[in-house]
């Protein structure tokens, strides 16, 4: 956030200043609603295409941040919905064009109206003795007969009587008649059905090891296959599978299997065909030899697999009949790898998707051209689509260039923003390879036209704890970078500092113009402080506890005081050991701290907000811990004695990332976190009110608009960052998790 010398809208806390956005109008890639997406649009794995039998210009795609998309325009635009699961498989039903299905891992959601509410009728309601969502990431597990739900691992619709659902229900084959309101167990399975499907009065399911057959009432397994399977394509009799060494091919079922040769010794990432055309498949690949190029992309088969062609091919640059945005002219071709998904029309074999690790392609012309559908060409750079898969730290503008906007990501670094939002460029000039994976955040010099620096890191993700489950935060890789040019390039500010995940910065505005004083969160390391504009740096941990204090985020008071929030080391169950959360004070600059009370129980603060009209008033955010069923340990707390006691005031949501202070009015507050909901208190935090229309599952915070009192951003972990109503959308749908059989989207252009 910055700080403007033409508005008096930053506020002033002792002698720092948080400082805040200028106003900007911005466009993006879903206009005319009351909620818009910014940025350039792709950066992160989208999983699980699936085309509509009845209109191959609708189309749905997954990802791993909780966020699933929707277009029926043909790609032009997307939008994003929530069902507070990752989504693992979409099912339309091949009779009602109105009707499709979004199965997770143990839920499965309907749509009777092609996408707009859903529904979920796996596990029902009246067998749900319980949800537990204290997990880190608040996943929601459904409890029956207060166990965890059975797992639904594949789902079908009978193509002849669509009332009649199949799946994967723990290890056994279930049916349904009745659209998966109840469910009767037909066969219990060697291992979980992977991939289901049905022929007429044939049903398949695809096992670890040979698809079973039921015919004539009768459940039948075929052969083996010829390697464990990685993706599989069923339509009917012909079935393609493929493996980490190879693929394999069956006319029958799955009775007899004939080995796929793959050209060049490929290695297939993923596979499908075309429902009404099996001859014809598409195969993701990488590890193509072809003379001294080594390929990854989309191979293709007319003849049901017996010959195979290129039809996109990739290695260091952009494939020639590949029309792509921004992702590998910037970031290399290796960034999205191979095909992580693919999908064919069910009645037009020319049209294929294929999502990989930052976008989503598509071909109408059977693979003789590509286009990229995640970004579009603007003015001044790259819109979103709205397919938008990547984390949002912050929206921070320069103070002195009212167009001038940035957003720190995960993955893709940091963008910036000439033309107040319409167009997007990458801003990672200079900073070191090893660093640009993530910019955590940013501060302008609020008195020096085009001063700014940022702390950036290869480690993205923090502060969750399954970044050091394997690395020790020891070896993270970061530090503080800088620019006189208004963020157009970077250069190194760290020395002293060495290497580390940095992932907060802080400024002292009324330290001398040539001599700014700095401060720094080293995740893993502690605080630093630069006297000298940040050409060198020293660390400050004089009274913090923790050998390696994880210290995230800083927080300056109206006296001029430092909080430090040290994040939890360890993710469980405990609290009172050396994986405890902590908070601490400075009043001199740093040079010393004393640690303060967190309230009883609480282990996981997340933020800590300090109000800028009365020093002593805190607001501390804070994640729940494992297994805690009381809602006592997370949520949002607040102090009116400076951390000598504390009152917990929200906890419905227990895994709050953020509290934000409107800075017009101290008593207007809001925050995000997990739970596919932010809100907005009024009154400093005693009563709160969801913004309707915002849900995405993984929020971050909430900033202001300064710009316009009525609106405000949300950044998000997996869906960039949202602009939109402060009170919401009027009479739109509050959320899924308000009603917990019920999922109404909030309606988007396009789609």
């Amino acid at each position: 956030m910055t700080s403007s010398p033409k508005h008096s809208l930053a506020r002033r806390t002792g002698k720092f200043v948080l400082i805040l956005m200028l106003p900007g109008v911005l466009v993006h890639a879903q206009t005319g609603t009351d909620w818009e997406v910014l940025g350039p649009g792709g950066g992160g794995s989208t999983f699980y295409p699936s085309i509509s039998p009845h209109d191959s210009s609708q189309v749905l795609v997954a990802c791993d941040m909780t966020g699933a998309y929707l277009t029926r325009n043909g790609s032009v635009s997307w939008r994003s919905f929530n069902l507070g699961v990752d989504t693992k498989q979409f099912i339309w039903d091949p009779r009602d064009s109105l009707v499709i299905y979004a199965r997770a891992s143990r839920a499965l959601h309907r749509s009777n109206d092609g996408g707009k509410a859903w529904e979920r009728v796996y596990p029902p309601s009246n067998q749900i003795s319980g949800v537990n969502s204290s997990n880190d990431y608040a996943a929601p597990i459904y409890l029956v007969d207060d166990n965890p739900a059975p797992e639904m691992t594949a789902m079908a619709v009978d193509p002849t009587h669509s009332a009649t659902l199949y799946a994967g229900i723990g290890s056994a084959l279930s049916a349904s008649l009745n659209r998966g309101a109840s469910w009767v167990k037909e066969i219990d399975l060697p291992s979980p059905a992977r991939r289901i499907w049905a022929s007429g009065e044939v049903v398949y399911a695809a096992t670890d090891r040979a698809i079973w057959t039921r015919r004539n009432g009768a459940w039948r397994e075929g052969a083996a296959f010829l390697g464990p399977w990685i993706d599989l394509s069923g339509s009917g009799e012909a079935v393609y599978a493929v493996s980490s060494t190879g693929g394999a091919f069956s006319s029958d079922g799955g009775r007899s299997w004939s080995a796929l040769v793959l050209p060049g010794g490929a290695r297939p990432t993923a596979v499908a065909a075309s429902a009404g055309h099996p001859d014809v498949a598409y195969v993701g690949f990488e590890d193509l030899k072809q003379e001294n190029r080594n390929l990854f992309g989309v191979l293709k088969t007319i003849d049901r697999g017996k010959s195979w062609r290129i039809v996109l091919g990739q290695d260091a640059g952009i494939a020639g009949n590949l029309s792509e945005a921004w992702i590998v002219p910037e970031l290399g071709a290796a960034y999205p790898g191979s095909p992580l998904g693919l999908a064919v029309a069910p009645n037009n074999p020319d049209i294929c998707y294929a999502t990989d690790q930052g976008r989503v392609l598509r071909t109408l012309d059977g693979g003789a051209t590509w286009q990229s559908l995640y970004s579009r060409p603007s003015p001044r750079g790259w819109t979103s689509t709205g397919l938008d898969v990547t984390t949002a730290y912050g929206v921070h503008f320069d103070p002195f260039e009212r167009a001038r906007i940035f957003v720190s990501y995960t993955d893709i670094g940091l963008f910036r923003s000439e033309d107040r939002g319409r167009s997007w460029t990458i801003a990672i000039k200079g900073i070191p390879d090893q660093w640009i994976n993530t910019t955590y955040w940013m501060v302008f010099d609020p008195a020096v036209r085009g001063k700014v620096w940022a702390v950036v890191s290869g480690t993205h993700d923090l502060p969750r704890p399954k970044m050091w489950r394997r690395t020790s935060p020891a070896a993270f890789t970061g530090g503080v970078v800088t620019s006189d040019d208004g963020g157009r390039t970077w250069r190194q500010s760290n020395g002293g500092m060495g290497e580390t995940a940095a992932t907060h910065i802080m400024l002292d505005p009324d330290s001398p113009t040539e001599a700014r004083v700095l401060y720094a969160a080293g995740f893993g390391k502690g605080v630093y402080k630069s006297v000298d504009s940040g050409r060198s740096w020293a660390l400050k941990n004089a009274g913090i506890e923790q050998v390696h204090p994880f210290v995230w985020r800083l927080e300056p008071d109206a006296k001029g005081g430092i909080y430090a929030i040290v994040a939890r080391a360890s993710y469980d169950g405990e609290i009172g050991n050396a994986g405890d959360g902590a908070l601490y004070y400075s009043s001199d600059g740093a040079e010393s701290w004393r640690r303060i009370p967190l309230p009883a129980g609480v282990n996981g603060p997340t933020a800590l907000t300090a109000d800028p009209i009365r020093p002593k008033r805190l607001y501390l955010s804070a994640w729940t811990r494992v297994g805690d069923h009381s809602r006592r340990s997370g949520a949002i707390f607040v102090s009116s004695d400076a951390g000598a006691t504390w009152k917990q005031v929200f906890r419905k949501d227990q895994h709050v990332y953020d509290v934000a202070i409107d800075p017009r009015d101290s008593r207007v507050l809001y925050a995000c976190g997990f739970e596919s909901s932010a809100w907005i208190s009024r009154d400093g935090g005693e009563t709160w009110q969801r913004i309707r229309g915002y849900d995405f599952k993984w929020g971050h915070r909430v900033i202001p608009d300064p710009a316009d009192p009525s609106k405000i951003y949300v950044t998000t972990f997996g869906g960039s960052g949202w602009h939109g109503p402060a009170i919401g959308e009027r009479g739109g749908p509050a959320s899924a998790a308000l009603r917990p059989n019920s999922i109404a989207v909030p309606s988007k252009p396009g789609s």
